[in-house]
């Protein structure tokens, strides 16, 4: 009997612990009191992650001090740390930031046109056929630019701008969704030694698979590994020039 109390008191005293130190948080995500939908919900402290769904209310296990990370590709990245008081409250709203809007680049090359010389006096003038219906305007321009050659010249030089942005690496993935505290708080890595790093990763098969998954909570774990490698290849390059 007394073995059986206490197997019950401990199992009691496990349950009452684990359900203080992790719970259920629920919350919305907003941006212009419009709900988002989709956006990931990353603890980053426990590694785990959701998504909001269409009314953009997510729901996700945390601890007092966890680390939430809100991100959307079309919007600014939002970090939140948890506090006691949300946990309590259990309602909490996160507002994001539209990102502005990027145009593709347009480039404009010089366009020659023929040169026309000065008639000669002994130069035979070919006289144009008359117009059919003089009183009609045909929509032409006399001795104009041709208009739909340099139309067409713009649409290739577009297509290949947006053919060259559509062409990803890791670096840029990198750069372009991992916040830059996570480089300066979390890797502690040097500002000139980020540019080197991301090229170290870059060189990994694993980082194609990445740029295709565009997942943030795989990006930052794998920075992360790559990073402990990175400083033992450095620090080994440093002795060796020692």
């Amino acid at each position: 009997m007394r073995v059986k109390l206490l197997t019950t008191i401990s199992i009691f005293t496990y349950q009452l612990s684990f359900s203080q130190s992790e719970k259920i948080l629920n919350g919305k995500v907003l941006s212009q009191n419009i709900p988002l939908n989709k956006v990931e919900v990353i603890n980053k402290t426990a590694q785990t992650s959701t998504r909001t769904n269409e009314l953009g209310e997510f729901s996700i296990m945390v601890r007092p001090k966890d680390s939430l990370l809100f991100f959307s590709k079309d919007y600014f990245f939002k970090r939140l740390k948890i506090s006691q008081e949300n946990i309590d409250q259990n309602n909490i709203t996160v507002n994001m930031i539209l990102k502005p809007e990027e145009l593709d680049e347009i480039v404009i090359t010089k366009i020659t046109f023929p040169q026309v010389s000065a008639a000669d006096e002994n130069s035979t003038i070919i006289p144009k056929p008359p117009i059919s219906n003089p009183g009609v305007y045909t929509g032409g321009i006399v001795n104009g630019v041709d208009l739909l050659s340099i139309f067409s010249l713009f649409r290739k030089k577009d297509k290949k701008a947006k053919e060259k942005f559509k062409e990803l690496d890791f670096k840029k993935l990198a750069e372009a969704t991992v916040p830059l505290d996570f480089f300066r708080n979390d890797l502690k890595i040097k500002p000139e030694d980020k540019d080197l790093f991301l090229q170290f990763c870059d060189a990994d098969p694993k980082a194609k698979i990445l740029v295709q998954q565009k997942n943030l909570l795989y990006t930052m774990d794998f920075l992360h590994s790559k990073y402990k490698e990175f400083q033992k290849l450095n620090s080994g390059s440093k002795t060796k020039t020692d």
